[in-house]
């Protein structure tokens, strides 16, 4: 699974952060900002909570 970002479409609220801190990184101004790898298996169930939390559905999840 990977997690997917549209920083288009994100507006720096940094819930996601608070829901998947170990997959997330917010820039100096708030927006989200994820790696370009795997989600852990341990970190699968945060990366769907993030997803779910978004209010602006810039976060997605992939296989």
């Amino acid at each position: 699974m990977k997690l997917l970002l549209d920083s288009t479409r994100c507006q720096g609220y940094g819930l996601c952060q608070e829901a998947a801190p170990a997959l997330i990184d917010l820039d100096d101004w708030g927006y989200a900002a994820v790696p370009d790898t795997a989600v852990p298996p341990g970190e699968q169930s945060a990366a769907r909570a993030a997803v779910e939390i978004c209010p602006n559905h810039a976060l997605r999840t992939a296989k």
